[in-house]
């Protein structure tokens, strides 16, 4: 066997050890909620949403990112019913987002958004990441 030969031997049996680990891998998960957040505590949702939640989610293993966004028009289609408001939550697996929700860190955080919700029967939206 020529060196060249041999060379691209070892890549494609490296590209193909990847390729299988990467389709065993579990995959990176994002969480919707459609919030609709009671009259006059908006102010409120967000200072604990920022001050508490955040804060608390970053520090919990598999954690990439955590969003929440207003909605300011629907261009096509219908807002959420109720909702104004999208927590959207990133982590490296639904596994790892189960065992934070699990915790006594999500236990006491998560009250400080949900109580200053009007309706508490909201979408929950569960997106795999590729």
């Amino acid at each position: 066997m020529n060196r060249r030969t041999y060379i691209q031997t070892v890549f494609a049996a490296a590209y193909a050890a990847a390729s299988a680990r990467a389709a065993e891998a579990p995959k990176k998960i994002e969480l919707h909620l459609d919030l609709a957040v009671a009259p006059g505590r908006e102010k409120e949702m967000l200072a604990n949403f920022e001050r508490i939640f955040k804060p608390t989610a970053k520090k919990q293993p598999g954690y990439i990112d955590l969003k929440m966004l207003k909605l300011r028009e629907a261009i096509r289609g219908g807002a959420p019913p109720g909702g104004s408001f999208r927590f959207v939550l990133d982590f490296e697996s639904e596994e790892l987002r189960q065992k934070w929700i699990a915790s006594a860190a999500h236990a006491k955080a998560w009250p400080t958004i949900e109580d200053t919700l009007s309706d508490k029967n909201f979408n929950i939206l569960l997106y795999d990441i590729y």
